[in-house]
């Protein structure tokens, strides 16, 4: 008997461990494919774009320092200065962009001491005004410092200053006009994709009176605001920035088709709908839900759902740069490349003289500028953590969208 008890553990034990070594060559056949594709010249840019959306994204805090500039089409050897303290001088937005990040410290890692939390917050305004400053007709939105603070935890301050100016330019584009009409166009597309793939689903929601607005911190922050674990914050990013800007309302068409069942359950009322949806579980099948929006946007593209009445009236701005924004980035040379090129131009040395070798030109390295102090740097072994952050619900009730740029005030 006991002989037998034996068999079935070492028989259980053979089976976890070759699941394990399965999942271990599998990890070390990405690694290798997305080596290949970054030394590759020109850049294999749509194998990098595979593996951002493939199953459990860009692996490593690494490997996403090297991969999303490729994705987005930045050099890591031209980055921009930090930004001086004449940044805020005068800047209409600055006390907007300091009351929300002040409010933001629950996106940063549980154990982070204050001191570093404070230069790393000090950085996230200077980031934000700077990419502001840069493109005068971009309008700040509340929810834009999620999308910053997250670059900022990955790639540090000069990088997150490049990542975040193209894709203001870009994936975010509509949710930078001076009003919220073109913010209201891209979630319009949510109900028609619901309306493709389960129409008892859509009419329910329909007849519930709730309205998309649900999903715009969703939208408008790639999920930064409303996931209280970093690390699945940093997948969604890697699946976004190697995909079509809609694609956040492709998933969040996923998230809503996941929970049907929780959906139709609920009493049919706006408020009861809404109070559902606004509340994102934290438990969600995400590489399941990543593969599903992906086939969504695949199946019912942009253009098909842009035939509906009420896509047709405006035109995104996202949208109609996307191709060639992707074009742009199929020519780039590999960074040994680029570094070469950079040493080369030995004529411009007050631009390069102080920019660190390899790929820690796209990590921050002296903290205590910002603050004066020499002496004060934030330790490399933050840029290593993955703590879980900190939940914030968002909920309002509203279900129109009839509401003007002063109404995000009471959303975040």
């Amino acid at each position: 008997m006991k002989r037998l008890k034996r068999k079935k553990q070492n028989a259980g034990v053979g089976v976890n461990g070759s699941v394990t070594r399965e999942a271990d060559c599998g990890r070390k056949q990405k690694l290798a494919e997305i080596h290949q594709a970054l030394i590759s010249d020109p850049v294999d840019i749509e194998s990098l774009r595979r593996a951002a959306a493939s199953n459990g994204g860009l692996l490593t805090d690494e490997l996403r320092r090297k991969v999303w500039p490729k994705l987005l089409n930045i050099n890591v050897y031209d980055l921009p200065h930090k930004p001086g303290q004449d940044v805020r001088e005068n800047h209409k937005d600055y006390n907007q962009v300091v009351l929300d990040v002040r409010r933001s410290m629950k996106r940063f890692p549980k154990g982070m001491p204050a001191s570093e939390r404070a230069v790393l917050q000090q950085q996230l305004i200077d980031i934000i005004l700077e990419v502001l400053k840069r493109t005068p007709q971009l309008h700040y939105y509340q929810g834009y410092h999620d999308v910053a603070v997250t670059l900022l935890l990955v790639v540090g301050e000069r990088m997150a200053i490049a990542m975040l100016d193209t894709l203001s330019n870009h994936h975010l584009r509509d949710f930078m006009d001076p009003t919220m009409d073109s913010t209201k166009h891209i979630l319009n597309y949510l109900m028609p994709i619901l309306e493709q793939v389960d129409t008892e689903l859509h009419d329910f929601m329909i007849r519930a009176e709730v309205g998309t607005i649900f999903a715009l911190s969703w939208l408008i922050t790639w999920y930064g605001h409303v996931l209280s674990d970093f690390k699945h914050t940093m997948r969604l990013y890697d699946f976004f920035l190697a995909s079509h800007p809609l694609m956040p309302i492709y998933l969040a068409a996923t998230i809503v088709l996941h929970r049907e069942k929780e959906v139709k359950k609920t009493e049919c009322d706006m408020a009861m709908v809404h109070h559902l949806l606004s509340r994102i579980p934290q438990d969600l099948p995400y590489e399941r839900l990543i593969g599903r929006a992906q086939d969504l946007l695949d199946q019912y593209p942009p253009s098909l759902l842009a035939k509906r009445a009420a896509l047709q009236p405006r035109k995104s701005l996202s949208i109609s740069t996307f191709q060639a924004f992707q074009f742009s980035t199929l020519h780039q040379r590999p960074d040994s490349v680029l570094q070469r090129l950079t040493k080369a131009q030995g004529s411009t040395h007050s631009r390069h003289a102080s920019r660190p070798s390899g790929q820690e030109a796209a990590l921050p390295r002296d903290r205590g500028q910002l603050w004066g102090t020499g002496n004060r740097m934030v330790k490399m072994a933050v840029w290593g953590l993955s703590a879980t952050l900190g939940a914030a619900v968002f909920a309002v009730a509203q279900t129109a969208l009839d509401w003007g740029p002063e109404a995000l005030l009471q959303l975040f």
